[in-house]
């Protein structure tokens, strides 16, 4: 399997015709693909941490009443955002480590959450970093929201039906005869 099997385009994540969704699901977790995303999505965890705890923290005490609250929820949404992706993560990292089966990373569970188009932050006095990375975490969840429905979602099952294998073996049992 090569790179592009795995990159972000509809047309191919994963190539998953005639292979099972834990076949995608083992093929991705042992990508370069992966190992960027997991670098990238780590990495945003660590750095908005320190961020909140440090230049973040410092900047919040000199914001207006209404502006900190904003704020506070600001940095809320994005935490927790964090936690959702940083959890998709290892569970993929689990599966390639062989801690979790891809079969049982396969449930639903560990899907991630459609969300709503969320609006510009809620008040335009926010630090600009916060901002920045608030953006920068809405766009890894949107990427990897994609390659959650596209492993987990789109892919076939063992099971399903082939249509095209569907139509072959009618037309050999219509010329047997």
């Amino acid at each position: 399997m090569s790179l592009t099997d795995f990159m972000p385009t509809d047309a191919a994540i994963p190539s998953s015709a005639g292979r099972s969704r834990a076949a995608v699901v083992d093929d991705f977790a042992r990508s370069e693909l992966f190992d960027r995303t997991f670098r990238e999505g780590m990495e945003l965890v660590e750095d908005t941490a320190a961020y909140l705890d440090g230049d973040g923290r410092r900047e919040s005490k000199l914001l207006s009443r209404s502006t900190a609250l904003a704020y506070a929820g600001e940095s809320m949404k994005l935490t927790t955002r964090l936690m959702q992706i940083a959890s998709w993560l290892l569970v993929q990292r689990a599966v390639r480590e062989g801690d979790m089966t891809a079969l049982a990373a396969c449930e639903p569970r560990y899907r991630l959450a459609d969300r709503k188009p969320d609006t510009d932050p809620t008040d335009g006095e926010l630090p600009i970093a916060l901002v920045e990375y608030l953006v920068r975490a809405e766009k890894l969840y949107d990427r990897i929201l994609h390659l959650d429905r596209r492993m987990y979602l789109d892919a076939p099952e063992d099971d399903a039906v082939n249509p095209v294998q569907s139509q072959l073996d009618r037309l050999t049992a219509a010329f047997r005869t």
